[in-house]
């Protein structure tokens, strides 16, 4: 019993057949002979729930009244109680201990109130609840832990609240989204209101979103016209018509499928996973018990890997691992098997008499030895050496491995065999040197001797190995670069921009070149100068200066006539341009007759 719950004990006056005050009573039917009543409240000025209903009653309503509260075990009695409506009151707060008892309650209606919080944990008393109506409330979200008490509804009404998102993991309880198939059994039909909320358009809500745009589905709405208020750039579209960004369901895959390993070994396994936003990656054994000794890291955006660790491994690690990458937009799963070498249930029929070990095949039949691992014997280790001397070694069977016909993303493995079977399966393993962790496979068989690589990166080392199963030593293996593509289109932008580096620098100096080539090309052609022009343009015109005879005018002396140099003079401006004094010795002159002047002009 809840806290606060009145004991039974203590209510037994209150107990009563008869219809309460301000409700009425009727009868609903019979069932094996006993009436089945139903009751009525929707006086206004009814301010709390009725506490003597009769206890027979199979249906209740208490409609359009004053009451604001549900008080804990108000309903303790009527264990028939199979309706219970509490619709258009002023309802605010609901106990938690509210519908303590309700072993057999179908339908609870709680629309048209002032709920701001619901009890879901309440819902775990009314374990054969099917219709939940909460329409027309003030409710803001719905908690994740909720969703384990909705599982049985066939019919959820949310609407008309404040409702922003949902979690992710409500439409998980229903097809699709919970791994089983679409069936057209209407049986299997839920209905969900959630028209007229403020539905916030992320992804956290695409599972509403993708259930609005799908045709054929278990989930029914009330109303398919759901809209979005948020965020902006999509108020007002309807949810048929939302393209949501940055929300991809989960991809996930794993480095191998089923590892064998030894007993008091370590195992490594891991999970990569892309989506967004960036899924989260939990580990899981076969009976769904969570792993914990688990790391995982994300190293970009949308990408997310993990990895779980078994120390010393025991025959009790043998099974199934899941790794369950999940986000808002979706999940999905991936399973390893883990093997333990050795331990393995093997069936050996040995005809001999039944004694302690051995199982009886039938009454006159043989007997079959069963080894396992408890065994631990001769017999283990005998099986162990045939097995191994049957094997081949690979390393010796697959020879003259090389790669041709490389290309940027494609490349030919060719290999020879030496013992071995043609039709024996070979498994061709590659990826990126020193990345094992990412590995691409061919299945092929040993006699085709060459098998075609794909998918590969160029301008990128590669390894490949050879592994042939029933085969002991080191598998062959071997290295190869894929050819880089070269980036055509930049070397045509770096010649483009060379060249008309070049035409910049080249086709002024071949301008100039031809102006100067015309201007000499010019001159030569022109007709020799006029000499009248000539003698116009020059500054100073000289003559042919000539020699005369000069008598020095002496009394007493008379002296032979001697040689004067003179010029004829054509006009006094050029005899004074000729004196002009441009020197100072040029100026000095000698007055005597006797002498001459050293500077004459």
């Amino acid at each position: 019993m809840p806290k606060g719950a009145i004991q039974p004990h203590l209510r037994v006056g209150m107990v009563h057949s008869s219809c309460p005050a301000r409700c009425t009573c009727s009868f609903y039917g019979r069932i094996d002979g006993a009436a089945l009543r139903t009751v009525l409240c929707n006086d206004p000025d009814t301010s709390l729930i009725p506490v003597n209903i009769p206890v027979d009653a199979i249906k209740l309503r208490v409609e359009r009244t004053a009451v604001r509260r549900v008080p804990a075990t108000a309903f303790y009695y009527l264990t028939e109680l199979r309706y219970l409506w509490l619709t258009y009151n002023s309802i605010s707060y609901v106990d938690p201990g509210s519908f303590y008892n309700l072993k057999v309650l179908h339908e609870l209606r709680l629309d048209g109130n002032s709920i701001s919080y619901f009890p879901w944990e309440s819902l775990k008393e009314m374990p054969r609840l099917k219709t939940l109506d909460l329409h027309n409330n003030r409710l803001h979200n719905i908690p994740t832990d909720a969703i384990q008490h909705l599982s049985k509804l066939t019919y959820l009404d949310l609407s008309s609240n404040r409702l922003q998102t949902l979690p992710t993991e409500l439409l998980d309880l229903w097809p699709p989204y919970n791994g089983m198939p679409v069936t057209s059994n209407t049986s299997q039909k839920i209905v969900l209101g959630m028209q007229d909320n403020p539905w916030q358009c992320v992804c956290r809500l695409s599972k509403l979103i993708e259930t609005a745009k799908m045709t054929d589905t278990p989930v029914i709405l009330m109303d398919r016209v759901l809209i979005c208020v948020e965020p902006e750039n999509l108020s007002g579209v309807l949810f048929q018509r939302v393209e949501l960004d940055q929300c991809v369901k989960p991809t996930i895959m794993v480095s191998a499928k089923k590892i064998t390993s030894t007993m008091g070994s370590n195992v490594l396994l891991r999970c990569d996973a892309t989506g967004l936003p960036n899924p989260n990656l939990v580990w899981t054994t076969t009976n769904g018990a969570l792993v914990d000794n688990t790391m995982q890291e994300s190293p970009s955006e949308g990408v997310q890997w993990s990895i779980m660790s078994i120390n010393g491994v025991m025959a009790t690690d043998a099974g199934n691992y899941s790794c369950t990458a999940k986000n808002f937009a979706g999940k999905a799963i991936a399973t390893i098997t883990v093997e333990i070498a050795g331990i393995e249930s093997t069936t050996i029929i040995i005809p001999t008499t039944a004694s302690s070990g051995t199982a009886s095949a039938g009454p006159t039949g043989p007997t079959a030895t069963i080894i396992t691992s408890s065994d631990q014997g001769e017999n283990v280790r005998k099986l162990a050496a045939d097995e191994k001397s049957q094997k081949i070694d690979a390393s010796k069977s697959l020879r003259d491995m090389s790669i041709v016909e490389e290309t940027s993303d494609s490349a030919v493995l060719l290999w020879t065999i030496d013992g071995m079977p043609s039709d024996s399966p070979l498994t061709v393993v590659y990826s990126p040197y020193g990345e094992e962790d990412i590995k691409d496979t061919v299945e092929t068989t040993a006699g085709t001797g060459k098998v075609l690589l794909e998918g590969l990166v160029s301008g990128l080392r590669y390894s490949v190995c050879l592994v042939a199963k029933n085969t002991v030593g080191k598998d062959p293996c071997v290295d190869f670069y894929t050819l880089e593509i070269i980036q055509v289109e930049d070397q045509n932008g770096l010649l483009l921009i060379m060249g008309t580096a070049a035409c910049i620098v080249v086709l002024p100096l071949i301008a100039l070149l031809l102006y100067k080539i015309l201007g000499l090309y010019s001159q030569s052609s022109s007709s020799p100068p006029d000499p009248e022009e000539l003698q116009n343009d020059s500054y100073v015109t000289f003559e042919t200066i000539t020699m005369k005879q000069r008598a020095m005018n002496s009394n007493s002396h008379p002296t032979p006539p001697q040689m004067w140099p003179r010029r004829p003079t054509q006009s006094e401006s050029d005899r004074l341009l000729l004196c002009s004094r441009s020197s100072i010795d040029s100026h000095e002159t000698y007055k005597s007759d006797s002498s001459r002047s050293e500077f004459l002009c």
